[in-house]
């Protein structure tokens, strides 16, 4: 490992733009987008902002680990859909699913009534042709000035990425479960 200085400059930033809400994309075959989305609607909900949490693979009944402690945080939670695809017994079913469930996430971005809104692995319906691009990037572009949008995912559509403020690709080097680790409670889920 190489030393650093630490910096005694603040880096170079643009002149200041007027603020506005962003469109925030974590994407990528690394660990840690949920986990980044959520991390940053607790942070939105600390300062008393409006935030809801749209999860497009998860069962409505879900009781993962974020489930349980946005209860008792009081943040809504929404699971729209039935599942890892492979799972599914019925994926008609499953992509019916999707686009109810992007009506309701873009209810909620067109209200205006959120400060976040998460759109957790909307890539997969996208990717998997469940809810039309065009209909979701309009939504996105046109969305009150003053709602920021976080959508996670892997391999997200360069027609999102383009008109995104901020990307991040979450890029795996290892991962536990190539070594044959199972997801485990608490890591994972």
């Amino acid at each position: 490992m190489d030393i650093q200085n630490p910096p005694t400059e603040a880096p170079q930033q643009q002149e200041k733009a007027e603020r506005r809400g962003l469109l925030i994309v974590n994407t990528g075959d690394g660990k840690g987008k949920s986990t980044a989305a959520f991390g940053l609607a607790i942070r939105a909900q600390g300062r008393g902002k409006a935030v809801k949490i749209f999860q497009f693979m998860k069962v409505p009944s879900a009781r993962f680990g974020e489930h349980r402690t946005f209860e008792k945080l009081e943040l809504p939670i929404e699971g729209l859909g039935d599942g890892f695809s492979w799972k599914s017994k019925d994926l008609e079913h499953s992509a019916e699913l999707a686009r109810q469930g992007w009506a309701r996430a873009a209810e909620a971005i067109n209200s205006g009534e959120y400060f976040l809104v998460v759109l957790d692995e909307l890539t997969y319906p996208l990717i998997y042709g469940w809810v039309p691009l065009a209909e979701v990037v309009d939504v996105l572009r046109n969305r009150p000035k003053e709602v920021h949008v976080v959508m996670t995912g892997r391999d997200c559509p360069p027609e999102i990425i383009e008109i995104a403020d901020t990307v991040t690709e979450m890029r795996k080097i290892k991962h536990a479960y190539e070594a044959g680790i199972p997801a485990q409670r608490g890591i994972e889920d």
